[in-house]
C-alpha cells in the first residue's frame, strides 16, 4: 500500500522508536521466512493449517516494515516550535480532567509516532478526538471533547512543555 507523499512530523524520539521497531520487525521476518521454508520442506499437503499460518504471518511482517519504512521515508523531525505558547505536535501537555479533577500527562504527536509502543509519557495523535481540540491550545484554555459514546469530558490545559 503507497501512501501519498504527504510528510510526517516526528518528534526525535517516536523516529528513533518507529527505527528501532523497523529493525524488530526485519529480525521477526527473517525468523518468520525460516519458519515458512521448513514448513514447505516438512509439509506434504499444501492445504496445511501450519504452512498457511506461516504465509499470512510473513505477509502481516512484510506490509509493517513497508509501512515504516514508508513512514520513515516521509519523516521531518520536529525541530522548532513557531507558535511558543500554544500546543503542537511534540508538546507536552498537562492536562487537567474538569470532571473528575485528575492530571493526565501526555505528549501530541503524529498518528503514526502515537501507534509506535515504547516511551516514558503517553502519546495521543492530533487526530484524535483529544488531539484535534488539544491543537493550537494555549495554557489555561478549557475544551470540550465530544466522545463516541455521546459523553463529553472538559479539559483545562494546565501546563505545556518542549
Amino acid at each position: 500500500m503507497v501512501q501519498a507523499t504527504r510528510q510526517v512530523r516526528l518528534t526525535r524520539e517516536g523516529f528513533e522508536r518507529l527505527q528501532r521497531t523497523l529493525a524488530q520487525e526485519q529480525a521477526r521476518l527473517a525468523e518468520a521466512t525460516r519458519i515458512l521454508q521448513e514448513q514447505m520442506e516438512t509439509s506434504a499437503d499444501n492445504e496445511d493449517t501450519g504452512l498457511e499460518d506461516a504465509k499470512r504471518e510473513k505477509l502481516n511482517i512484510e506490509a509493517r516494515i513497508e509501512e515504516l519504512e514508508d513512514t520513515l521515508a516521509r519523516a521531518t523531525l520536529i525541530e522548532d516550535h513557531e507558535n511558543a505558547g500554544r500546543v503542537e505536535l511534540g508538546a507536552v501537555v498537562t492536562l487537567n480532567n474538569e470532571t473528575t479533577k485528575k492530571t493526565l500527562r501526555v505528549q501530541v504527536v503524529s498518528a503514526p509516532e502515537a501507534t509506535v509502543l515504547g516511551g516514558s509519557l503517553p502519546r495521543i495523535s492530533e487526530e484524535s478526538p483529544v488531539g484535534r481540540q488539544l491543537m493550537g491550545r494555549k495554557k489555561d484554555e478549557t475544551f470540550v471533547v465530544n466522545l463516541e459514546n455521546g459523553k463529553q469530558v472538559k479539559y483545562r490545559v494546565q501546563d505545556i512543555e518542549y
